[in-house]
């Protein structure tokens, strides 16, 4: 029934040509490969008169011949693009600036993209029935620094040798990277097993502090505050900071997208991110190392992939997503918080994550839910008659917009007897926090037959109240949580709730070797809800059945398998549960199960 429901599905989401296509040889434009020059200039007069040569319904095919191309930042197009959960830094130096295309594919033919500086290497953005085929992105300097133990002298010290094609040096008694056009002093790091690159054992994130680093000779660096009696000699360490400017693709505002075939071996930010489109198909995607013999054991600075306030169908399959800094895909909508009630009918809401602002966020006749953040519990929905912006340019760059309502506030309809709207003369915003979510921009997701292995904090978060099916996947040594089912209307202000998942037919392999956010279980059911004594409804769920996790393989170490919070309507049937001795369990969760406030659960072990 579901491969049914999905293949049907995605015949909306295919590239569907209107006319005959027409190839487009890159290297006629002086786009060409495995010459070390700089391609940015070129790209950007060969994409100019690809333009003005293309007619509304062509459908074209910018071919790239096999081989290595460089781009710069220096003389990299200049564009001002808002990306969820990133960092804020414009103008960006775009590689490949895609705009206002239409069936267009991007045929790469094994192509190396290399990129050089603070770069966004890939940019589609309005544009429609469009495909990205056989590539990959990388980047010759990237700003995660990779360094090995070779001596741990506890209170005194750690001394590391530096990976060769790392660039150091020390300042100021301080251990600093640089590549093209940046320096960074590293302040954190992740610990991995020197042989398996799994991240080592309860360790989570590294201080990493090197004032008072000396080079002893060169490529070996005595840090006398770098202290860790867990990074035993061997262990490798990859040192980063917390930015995260940009992401390796970067999706905006497109309807009918496909990635095939498509890697990403190093980004700042996340590997892909899509906000506000509509129907995303990645085959094939990666996020990943260069093969078995590549000396990083990292990728990403962030997510593998990431959704922001889609909508249609996100489908991921066949993917490769390891040794990035999050998690391996993360789907959520955004909630804006209102600020001010303007009158019955009137508010001002506000974007409020200072990573996640400056973009479009609803359209007139879209439905809105409000929730009362405190609680999480639902106070009602109405429909947007109106929306302005109250600040930012030409529609980007805003915070805040005046949202006007079809309905009065205080007669919303699905309002439960105790809703906060109901007082709107006596509503104290500060004390009583409301929410609002878009809910015509929640997508529906399959993920499947995909690989997690070696990262940072999680597998995988769903937060779409569409239909999700989460089946046929390895998760391998996640280190945190391999599935979190979240929504977040306080911290990271990502919606929603899920009301019909099915998680079936997957593998965990020794998940939870670490403690990170949210991280209670396995599958950590986890919504952030700051006053649960006083929830009197449920977040997740619904209905009977709404979360099914069934048929899947759990081998573990530890004993934590599920953690659910605030659900309504749970089935955990068929799974079977294989104890490992391959760590010491040390989870604060001693419980197989743990349930916290739920209605209409079914445990079959």
């Amino acid at each position: 029934m579901y491969r049914f429901w999905v293949s049907m599905c995605v015949c909306a989401v295919g590239f569907v040509p209107l006319h005959a296509q027409r190839f487009i040889d890159m290297s006629a434009y002086g786009v060409r490969p495995d010459t070390k020059a700089d391609m940015s200039v070129k790209i950007q007069k060969a994409l100019a008169v690809i333009r003005k040569n293309t007619k509304d319904g062509d459908s074209i095919v910018l071919n790239f011949r096999p081989g290595e191309y460089h781009f710069h930042s220096k003389k990299a197009t200049k564009k001002t693009y808002y990306v969820s959960n990133h960092d804020q830094p414009n103008p960006k130096n775009i590689g490949l600036a895609l705009e206002g295309m239409s069936h267009m594919r991007l045929e790469g033919n094994g192509a190396r993209f290399v990129f050089h500086g603070r770069m966004l290497p890939l940019a589609l953005v309005r544009s429609r029935n469009c495909t990205l085929s056989n590539l990959s992105i990388d980047f010759a300097d990237p700003q995660i620094a990779q360094v090995q133990v070779v001596k741990n002298e506890g209170d005194k010290g750690i001394t590391f040798r530096v990976e060769p094609w790392v660039k150091y040096r020390i300042k100021d008694s301080y251990f600093e990277t640089y590549g093209e056009g940046w320096s960074l002093r590293t302040v954190t790091g992740i610990a991995f097993e020197e042989k398996t690159r799994h991240i080592v054992y309860n360790t989570s994130d590294v201080a990493f502090h090197s004032e008072g680093a000396v080079e002893k000779e060169k490529g070996l660096v005595h840090a006398p505050n770098f202290r860790n009696k867990a990074l035993v000699p061997g262990t490798v360490v990859a040192l980063r900071a917390w930015v995260r400017p940009e992401p390796g693709i970067f999706l905006a505002e497109n309807t009918n997208t496909s990635v095939e075939n498509v890697t990403v071996h190093y980004a700042e930010g996340m590997g892909l991110i899509a906000q506000r489109c509509e129907n995303i198909s990645l085959d094939g995607f990666r996020v990943c190392l260069k093969g078995n013999n590549d000396p990083r054991n990292f990728t990403t600075q962030a997510d593998a992939t990431h959704f922001s306030q889609c909508k249609g169908l996100i489908k991921s399959v066949n993917g490769l997503y390891e040794g990035m800094m999050d998690d391996a895909i993360n789907v959520h909508g955004v909630y804006l918080n209102i600020v001010k009630i303007v009158d019955r009918q009137t508010v001002r809401a506000r974007f409020m994550h200072d990573q996640a602002w400056g973009f479009s966020w609803g359209e007139a006749g879209d439905s809105v839910q409000f929730i009362a953040s405190k609680t999480m519990e639902a106070a009602g929905s109405n429909v947007i008659e109106s929306i302005q912006p109250v600040d930012g340019m030409q529609g980007t760059g805003m915070k805040e917009f005046t949202i006007t309502f079809k309905q009065p506030l205080d007669q919303s309809a699905d309002m439960p007897a105790n809703s906060l709207l109901k007082s709107l003369s006596t509503l104290d915003l500060s004390k009583t926090p409301i929410g609002m979510e878009d809910l015509n921009w929640t997508p529906e997701v399959y993920f499947a037959h995909n690989t997690v292995r070696n990262n940072r904090a999680r597998g995988a978060l769903f937060s779409s109240m569409r239909k999700t099916v989460v089946e046929d996947n390895l998760f391998d040594h996640t280190s945190g949580s391999a599935i979190l089912l979240c929504g977040d209307c306080n911290g990271w202000y990502e919606s929603g709730p899920c009301r019909d998942i099915l998680i079936q037919n997957n593998t965990f392999v020794n998940a939870l070797t670490n403690m990170f956010q949210f991280t209670n279980a396995v599958i950590s059911i986890y919504p952030e809800i700051p006053d649960i004594e006083h929830q009197t409804r449920y977040y997740h769920g619904g209905k009977e059945n709404a979360i099914r996790i069934l048929n899947n393989t759990f081998r573990t170490f530890d004993q934590p398998v599920l953690y659910a919070k605030s659900v309504d309507g749970l089935l955990f049937k068929g799974n079977k549960i294989e104890k490992t001795n391959d760590y010491a369990p040390f989870h604060w969760n001693k419980d197989q199960i743990l349930l916290e406030h739920t209605s209409r659960v079914r445990i079959d072990r």
